[in-house]
């Protein structure tokens, strides 16, 4: 089975410059975060990244599910974990790692934007079918992102699609070398998957 999505499977010195042009694109407009908050999961690294480049240690988290498992997606995010310290007054900046379908984004937006004085909302990539454009991002796209810190989720994602439209062990490799990803980390997660899907 061949995956028809196209790929952008990031380094972390991609990640790395992406966040260093976004923080100064932060700095550039004028807007001075009291307080960054980032949401879980794709946004963590992220926010702490820029938590360090804007030199801001004031940095939050607020959980948002948003998929039943791996594949299945819910019909609406929800909050599972309210914003980790008090954003009443202050200029908050909330981070995610990509504005795909943007409903976790909106979600904590709006959550946010009653309590806080200023709320801007920063991902490292939007898509043009988000409902929610950022008021920063790096690039506008319609591949699948695939960062450095999901590497072994997306193999199990992927890896499992190929399995169920019956592709064979050295071809679920194979494709998703053929995606971008490594062939060290194909190699480490492959082979338990292999094991678990076909019990």
């Amino acid at each position: 089975m061949r995956l028809k999505q196209r790929f952008n499977v990031l380094s972390w010195n991609q990640v790395y410059e992406l966040l260093i042009e976004l923080a100064e694109r932060v700095e550039e407009s004028g807007f001075s975060p009291n307080i960054i908050v980032g949401i879980s999961r794709g946004g963590l690294v992220p926010s702490r990244i820029l938590s360090d480049l804007l030199d801001n240690p004031e940095l939050a988290i607020i959980r948002v599910r948003s998929y039943l498992d791996l594949t299945e997606k819910m019909e609406e995010p929800i909050v599972t974990q309210p914003v980790s310290a008090p954003v009443e007054g202050k200029s908050v900046l909330i981070v995610d790692d990509v504005a795909d379908t943007g409903e976790s984004l909106r979600l904590v937006y709006e959550r946010l934007r009653g309590k806080a004085k200023e709320t801007g909302t920063l991902t490292m990539y939007y898509k043009p079918w988000s409902c929610l454009k950022p008021d920063f991002y790096a690039m506008e796209t319609r591949s699948w992102i695939v960062f450095p810190w999901e590497l072994h989720e997306t193999v199990k994602r992927l890896g499992g699609k190929i399995i169920e439209g019956g592709g064979t062990l050295e071809g679920v490799k194979a494709e998703l070398i053929r995606t971008g990803l490594a062939s060290s980390i194909v190699e480490r997660f492959v082979g338990e998957l292999w094991e678990k899907e076909r019990r």
